[in-house]
């Protein structure tokens, strides 16, 4: 590879993950004003987790139909239960007002821990196959491919609910 390929293939992937650059940008912003008075981890990562469960969900519920079937094609309990896809978005909405709203936190954070990790097994087997799909992260509104990026989110999703479970009740 040459070096003039290189800014070509940074702006393409800066332009292919746009969308998910900028929804995830406004969570953080959202949860850097939610710490105005003054910086909390916990209380931080909790209001992060809140935003992103809500804001997902929001993009997943603007065409569930579409949603479930691109949903299916990696996830494995929606492989054997169609239903789960269309009630994943609807766990993540409550996930996200559980969050927002510090309801029952030891049992928000198995949820979160639970449904996040048996969707980064279907993320990672999807990404090792090499299949092209497209993620349903952020509905099917987007073309975003299925990615090692995919992986990331889930797994610092997982990281984030273990890390509460652990430093709230260990």
């Amino acid at each position: 590879m040459d070096a003039s390929s290189q800014p070509f293939r940074i702006s393409t992937t800066l332009k292919t993950y746009q969308p998910l650059l900028l929804v995830l940008g406004y969570i953080l912003l959202g949860t850097i004003i939610s710490q105005q008075n003054g910086f909390a981890l916990l209380d931080a990562s909790r209001v992060f987790m809140g935003l992103f469960f809500l804001v997902f969900s929001f993009f997943k519920l603007l065409d569930l139909s579409a949603f479930a079937k691109a949903y299916r094609s990696y996830d494995i309990p929606t492989k054997r239960i169609p239903a789960w896809g269309y009630l994943y978005p609807f766990v993540e909405l409550g996930l996200g007002i559980a969050y927002l709203t510090h309801f029952a936190p030891k049992a928000t954070n198995w949820v979160a821990l639970t449904v996040m990790s048996v969707s980064l097994v279907g993320v990672v087997q999807a990404v090792a196959s090499q299949t092209k799909i497209k993620c349903a992260c952020l509905g099917t509104g987007f073309n975003l491919p299925m990615s090692t990026v995919t992986i990331i989110e889930d797994a610092t999703m997982v990281l984030m609910a273990a890390g509460h479970l652990y430093f709230l009740y260990f």
